[in-house]
């Protein structure tokens, strides 16, 4: 809560400013029945008209003191909380953007998204509710009070004894509500998961007609988050009902010691409104609880992914071969810690040869990716680029000698022109040259706006395969040392899958290119082919030395390409 409140400190001065014009508006409501009582006790029966007009002239003044310090204390307080909040928001976004990837599978993105939106709104609200009815409430209260002995001791002893009794209850409901608000918000990241899920994967839902029982499923999810806010709310909702009874009851004892004290009409006038003010400020104060209470939690939430430490360490380690342009010696890697997902894989490429990588599903092709980007960092072993343990190299120097396809790629809602680009300025020529490579060219030229055609959301306006023709442009454009194709020409057919890897050689024949895929016509004329299997290489070699000694690879090979092979 600390950390989260610190982001007030650039607003000190307008937050200074809120609570000085909350406290005068307040203190000038204080004023008002205590003018109103001295007017009905001691002006109006000795009939001083000029002292009545002056009185009724000094509320009229507290009265406008009392609006206009609220109006702008509110204001200042809305303004320092959106301010406040779109700060802490931009640091958390950017903390997200930078976790490790370890990081973001143990918080999971569901969890992350939650906190970025409703745990943010909730701190915002806490704020903003705090600066003006946690400031109000409080000298409601206390102002109040003194004023109840200033007309009356002996009632405002009845009150004074009410406030414990209300208290009390109010503390013990605000501690327990605090972990009943934390099982909501993780309910909530359940939700929006499942949302995410099945929004992502809407077309094969509807495909395998499976939506009455994702709709189901959702309706489980729902319950349980509503079945949480409810169990929450149920304690908090005591707090206003208990309030207004013991203070009413309290209202009750104060009149009927009025009569029983002979008090003065105006004494009695003016006790039963600040009664009414204490009486509000009370319910204020209990508000104000619910809304820290869930403040809380969500502060809590946002400094638990404020206080990780995102940084990748740049380390020393001995180099290896600098011949090679990648090496991996003996790594191993698992990405909970207890199943391996690699096992002792080694392998040395040369500056400007072919790597591919073939294997069936979950075999850990991408994973050898993934280390060679230092996404993950390996277990056991060493990964080298360029004779360098990547654990040497500072992350954004690492990865600039890449240019990378991933198997999901994103495309943004933005122009062909500036998703190649990425906002890495680079020349015409280089994204022209980039989108011919990728044999993108055709259809962009047949688009109406050619480069400048604007791609929808997920770019949802073009096909799988052009998707994925623009995403090799967008990692060929900038010239990389090392082209990573993950699995990225799955959906061309084979005559551009064959063009394009003609044009690669051609055009990029200096660059180091690894090439992840499940068909063996993509990877047959690599100069290195390692054959993967639940983590392990059981083959590597090329084309016809596979062909003759890995068992699996052939398997592959024949049932693709027939026996001709």
């Amino acid at each position: 809560m600390k950390r989260t409140l610190g982001y007030l400190k650039p607003y000190a001065g307008r937050t200074a400013l809120a609570l000085v014009t909350k406290t005068a508006g307040s203190i000038s409501e204080l004023v008002l029945p205590y003018l109103l009582s001295y007017i009905i006790d001691e002006l109006t029966p000795r009939k001083d008209v000029t002292a009545i007009w002056i009185t009724g002239a000094a509320m009229l003044f507290f009265s406008l003191l009392a609006l206009f310090g609220n109006i702008v204390a509110n204001r200042l307080s809305a303004v320092v909380a959106g301010s406040m909040t779109r700060a802490l928001r931009h640091d958390l976004f950017r903390k997200t953007s930078y976790l490790k990837c370890r990081q973001v599978d143990e918080l999971t993105v569901p969890s992350l998204i939650s906190r970025l939106t409703s745990d943010t709104y909730y701190v915002n609200q806490m704020v903003a509710r705090t600066m003006r009815m946690g400031v109000r409430a409080p000298i409601l209260l206390a102002g109040g009070l003194l004023f109840c002995f200033l007309l009356n001791a002996k009632l405002a002893l009845v009150l004074v004894a009410v406030i414990p009794v209300v208290a009390v209850p109010l503390f013990f409901i605000t501690r327990k509500s605090v972990p009943m608000y934390l099982a909501v918000q993780r309910n909530g990241d359940r939700m929006v998961r499942t949302v995410q899920e099945d929004i992502t994967g809407i077309r094969v839902i509807k495909a395998l007609s499976r939506t009455e029982h994702e709709s189901e499923k959702f309706g489980g999810v729902a319950s349980d988050l509503a079945s949480s806010e409810f169990r929450a709310q149920r304690v908090m909702s005591l707090t206003n009902p208990l309030t207004s009874l013991i203070l009413n009851l309290g209202l009750v004892a104060v009149i009927v010691a009025g009569a029983f004290l002979s008090a003065e009409a105006g004494d009695i006038t003016g006790f039963l409104t600040y009664f009414i003010i204490v009486l509000n400020a009370m319910l204020g104060i209990s508000r104000i609880f619910v809304i820290l209470s869930r403040g809380t939690a969500s502060a809590e939430r946002i400094e638990k992914v404020l206080a990780l430490d995102e940084r990748e360490q740049v380390e020393e380690h001995p180099a290896g071969d600098p011949a090679y342009a990648v090496e991996f010696k003996d790594v191993s890697f698992s990405y909970g810690g207890q199943k391996e997902h690699l096992t002792d894989i080694s392998f040395a490429l040369k500056r400007g040869a072919a790597l591919g990588i073939i294997g069936p599903t979950g075999c850990g092709k991408s994973t050898i990716v993934n280390l060679l980007l230092r996404l993950y960092d390996a277990d056991s072993g060493a990964v080298y680029v360029d004779g360098q343990d990547v654990r040497s190299f500072p992350p954004d120097m690492l990865r600039k000698k890449f240019g990378v396809v991933f198997q999901n790629g994103y495309l943004m809602a933005a122009s062909i022109r500036e998703n190649i680009d990425y906002g890495r300025d680079l020349p015409e020529e280089a994204i022209f040259r980039a989108a011919r490579c990728a044999q993108a060219e055709e259809f962009i030229a047949a688009l109406p706006d050619g480069y400048d055609h604007d791609l929808a959301q997920k770019a949802g306006n073009l096909s799988g395969g052009q998707k994925q023709r623009l995403l090799i442009a967008r990692a060929l454009a900038a010239s990389p040392a090392v082209i990573v194709l993950d699995d990225s020409s799955s959906a061309l057919d084979y005559a551009t899958d064959a063009a394009l890897r003609r044009a690669l050689q051609r055009e990029y024949a200096g660059a180091t290119r690894i090439v992840v895929a499940q068909r063996v016509s993509s990877v047959k004329n690599c100069d290195l082919i390692l054959v993967l299997d639940d983590g392990c290489v059981t083959g590597a070699g090329t084309h016809e030395e596979l062909m003759r000694t890995c068992a699996e690879y052939r398997a592959i090979a024949e049932t693709q390409m027939g026996e001709a092979v």
